[in-house]
């Protein structure tokens, strides 16, 4: 992880979550993150279903220049993007692992912007897989945040992170099938710790 909002969201989920796959919804305080709350998201994920945005953080919201809440996370996506962003969260769901992957967007020709997302699962109700805690962080704020609306994410290098992946109790068979599940649909997937 480059940016230290990704590192600080990625330490409390995994603070959180203790020895479990992930941490209950009801067990993350937003004021324990508040430094990152503008720039963090939950999704819900129903079966069969794009994920939405349950909650999208007021520099995310700025940045696509509306409200998002309600609205399906692949739709701040590229289209040729979108069906790869809809495998990374059902991996996340399905694995109980987090993505960290890098994008970029664009509001013009000659106004880029850099990100680091972060997906991380959740249980709700019990259930696993069915809330995602992330974040979608400039590398470097632009300065026409919230001026020019951004136009949709171009989805970059992808890699796996969450203990669980790389600890001794797995075989690395698993985390080759989880690679080989992707590698058909992604440019880049680095599996090595981040």
């Amino acid at each position: 992880m480059k940016h230290p909002l990704s590192q600080e969201l990625y330490d409390y989920w995994n603070e959180r979550r203790g020895t479990r796959a992930a941490p209950e919804r009801g067990d993350i305080d937003p004021g324990s993150i508040k430094r990152i709350l503008g720039d963090s998201f939950v999704l819900s994920v129903e079966p069969g279903e794009d994920p939405l945005f349950r909650v999208a953080g007021t520099r995310i919201c700025a940045l696509f220049g509306r409200e998002l809440r309600g609205e399906g996370f692949t739709g701040i996506w590229r289209d040729e993007h979108a069906r790869q962003v809809r495998e990374l969260v059902a991996l996340v769901a399905e694995e109980k692992i987090g993505v960290l992957a890098g994008a970029r967007t664009e509001a013009s020709e000659e106004l880029r912007c850099d990100f680091e997302m972060l997906v991380l699962p959740l249980s709700h109700l019990g259930k696993s897989g069915r809330r995602m805690l992330g974040s979608l962080v400039a590398m470097e704020r632009p300065y026409w945040l919230g001026i020019w609306p951004a136009r949709r994410l171009t989805l970059g290098v992808v890699q796996f992170v969450g203990a669980d992946i790389y600890s001794a109790p797995q075989s690395g068979a698993d985390a080759s099938r989880i690679s080989l599940r992707l590698r058909g649909t992604l440019t880049v997937i680095d599996g090595g710790k981040s």
